[in-house]
């Protein structure tokens, strides 16, 4: 047996080191270390409640309005308020608003480029696909950075800036917006429907959301400009849509109105999500051990010279279980077709965590453009939502990369406890104290790895669109 050390990894917010035990040149098993301790939860204790508004922003710079939407949402159960119907509008879009930027910016910009290593050249597919996305040289990445500039800018209109915005409150969104407003940001919906359709996708939005099968996406792609396909190509050659599958059991709080909360597993299917039943294991991290405790009776105490630890994110379980989130979890329990074709052939795998980003992409995109049109210019968007001295609250929403939770609790006014669980936490969790591997430690296992593997492992591990910073807050 022989253990290999890989990383730091590039291209990903924060660090990521996975260990590898290597057996005949198939990986036996993996531990995956978030080595960068930040400490936002102690920083959070003993300030005012609203600070939390203005801090946990700063815990990501790519997912800001996902930690700032938790927060808000959080204290709105805290004071009990119910925001407008144009304050829900606002929430939904500009969430929505970072969560598409953020998957087109994974495809382009982080996933992409692993398939223009020269260990692939001699693919059909290659010398394409590496005149696109080869690193800081392809062709594809000013383009969609531009289209992605520019679909940004909605964030002015409807949160002021970002990231780190204060628009979002607990009583709905401070940043109103006017009906000349409201035609500039359909205007510039129109413009980045264009850029999907015309670039990522090679077809309308609405022809590939009524793709319903893993042999109808292969008949659709073949032949057909855009880099969706020309990745469909590519993963269908080396075998994606058969490699990276981890527990099948998934997760999502669920987003925007349109995709529902819920827990899909395949011997069950679909089951009712219950908030309660999450808990928090820290027996392999490097943090004070003790019986797995839900978030809102947690704690976060370092011990840095713990035996067995190898990272500092704790282990997520619901209900024991080991379960995965991202975009397929969102899909596969909001009933979609595509997704529940891909994980019914082969399981939650890497063509499959990525078709899920465009399905998002093709669907939630035409659901914004109702939500602008839906918007009452005149009308309230935000309401008042004066906090109680003491009280719990849970703000649970859906980032890019799956399920985030904060759960908080207030005593005489000052934050007494600040819990976070962010989608990396539970995709990117180590052991647990039954010595249960998380998700993507279990996604490695089998895969080649060694001298002269190809980098398959990388596919997998970009396949779940970490975000290290947002793992250990």
């Amino acid at each position: 047996m022989t253990r290999i050390q890989l990383g730091p990894f590039n291209r990903v917010e924060g660090d990521l080191e996975v260990s590898l035990d290597v057996e005949a040149g198939q990986i036996a098993a993996a531990r995956v270390n978030s080595p960068l301790f930040r400490g936002f939860e102690q920083v959070l204790v003993g300030r005012l409640a609203e600070d939390a508004l203005a801090i946990v922003p700063r815990i990501c710079g790519i997912c800001s309005v996902a930690q700032s939407a938790a927060a808000a949402s959080a204290l709105a159960e805290l004071a009990g308020v119910t925001p407008p119907p144009n304050g829900v509008l606002a929430r939904q879009l500009i969430q929505a608003t970072e969560n598409l930027a953020d998957h087109l910016t994974h495809f382009y910009l982080f996933f992409m480029p692993d398939f223009a290593r020269p260990a692939y050249a001699g693919r059909p597919w290659y010398d394409e696909l590496a005149a696109r996305f080869t690193a800081t040289r392809g062709t594809a990445g000013g383009p969609m950075l531009q289209a992605r500039a520019r679909f940004f800018n909605l964030i002015g209109f409807l949160a002021g800036r970002w990231p780190h915005t204060l628009a979002l409150q607990p009583g709905g969104s401070t940043k109103a917006l006017s009906a000349a407003e409201r035609i500039r940001v359909l205007a510039l919906l129109r413009e980045f429907r264009a850029f999907v359709e015309g670039t990522l996708l090679g077809d309308s939005l609405e022809a590939f959301a009524a793709v319903d099968s893993w042999g109808q996406m292969q008949a659709w792609a073949a032949g057909r400009p855009g880099d969706f396909p020309l990745f469909l190509r590519a993963a269908t050659d080396l075998g994606l849509e058969r490699l990276g599958r981890a527990t099948d059991r998934f997760l999502s709080y669920g987003a925007y109105g349109l995709f529902p909360a819920g827990l899909w597993r395949p011997e069950q299917g679909l089951a009712t999500l219950d908030a309660g039943r999450i808990t928090e294991d820290t027996r392999h991290a490097w943090l004070a051990d003790g019986q797995p405790l839900p978030p809102a009776a947690g704690e976060t105490v370092v011990n840095a010279e713990k035996a067995d630890a190898y990272t500092w994110c704790k282990a997520p379980r619901y209900a024991g279980q080991v379960v995965e989130t991202g975009a397929l979890a969102r899909q596969l329990v909001a009933g979609q077709a595509l997704a529940s074709d891909l994980v019914a052939r082969h399981g939650g795998s890497v063509t499959a965590r990525v078709s899920a980003r465009m399905i998002e992409l093709a669907t939630v995109l035409p659901a914004m453009e109702q939500w602008v049109r839906a918007i009452v210019p005149g009308e309230p968007f935000c309401l008042p939502a004066p906090l109680p001295e003491s009280g719990e609250g849970i703000g649970l929403v859906e980032a890019a990369r799956g399920s985030l939770g904060h759960w908080l609790s207030i005593r005489r006014g000052r934050i007494e406890r600040y819990q976070i669980i962010a989608p990396t936490t539970w995709n990117f969790s180590p052991r647990d104290r039954d010595a249960t591997p998380g998700p993507l430690e279990q996604a490695l296992i089998g895969l080649p790895a060694g001298d002269g593997a190809p980098p398959t492992v990388q596919h997998v591990v970009r396949s779940f669109d970490p975000c290290m910073v947002c793992t250990v807050h």
